[in-house]
């Protein structure tokens, strides 16, 4: 696939060669160029555009959790045994944070040649602006509504682009790292007025790190 790929494609792109399945990697202008020589090949025949999403890093690589090791304790990560056999806080070392906040990702289909394949786009523009696949995919509306609904990322050219998930006048994107877990209004009925009404939320921010850490008796 690598050799066919190579062989048909003449727009920007590199090959990801660590992910579980095979990989691009495209800029945001190659994109359309890409998905349509993915699909359009006869000998690629990537006819299935089977799903989109979206990836938010704000923080990655300014967590307090290593993500890559476990202790062999059993416990969980972030904690191990002490030399007196006491558990303790383990700071892990901080990964690289990234350069680009958002990445869209796209998966296809080979129906004919039995091969997937994943595409990724990097976008650091705040608002982050990508084409609309629709062109090329009809079934891409409403996974590009859900991915501008929760993260916030604008599709040019959508034929319909508006929320998909939350509700009229939704304030924010609530799938992205820095939207408050608690949300930032509510809605109570409220027996004088006799209707719905929003108001700010007046609930604690929840934290997500834990606050103690026990010791092992």
């Amino acid at each position: 696939m690598k050799e066919l790929i190579a062989k048909h494609i003449v727009d920007q792109y590199e090959l990801e060669e660590s992910s579980d399945i095979l990989t691009i990697k495209t800029h945001k202008d190659s994109l359309l160029g890409v998905m349509s020589t993915l699909k359009n090949n006869k000998e690629l025949d990537f006819v299935q555009l089977t799903d989109i999403c979206a990836v938010d890093y704000y923080t990655y690589g300014e967590t307090e959790w290593g993500t890559k090791e476990a202790t062999s304790t059993g416990y969980s990560r972030g904690i191990k045994p002490s030399s007196h056999g006491r558990i303790k806080f383990e700071h892990k070392a901080k990964h690289t944070r990234m350069k680009n906040r958002f990445c869209v990702v796209y998966h296809l289909l080979s129906i004919s040649n039995n091969n997937r394949i994943r595409v990724k786009v990097y976008l650091s523009d705040e608002p982050p602006v990508i084409k609309s696949l629709t062109p090329l995919w009809p079934a891409a509306n409403w996974y590009e509504r859900e991915a501008f609904d929760l993260f916030g990322i604008l599709f040019e050219e959508h034929p319909d682009l508006r929320r998909l998930l939350t509700d009229y006048g939704f304030i924010g994107h609530p799938f992205r790292k820095d939207f408050p877990l608690v949300g930032n209004t509510q809605i109570r009925y409220d027996p004088v007025l006799k209707k719905i009404i929003q108001e700010p939320v007046d609930i604690t921010p929840r934290v997500l790190v834990p606050k103690v850490i026990r010791e092992d008796k």
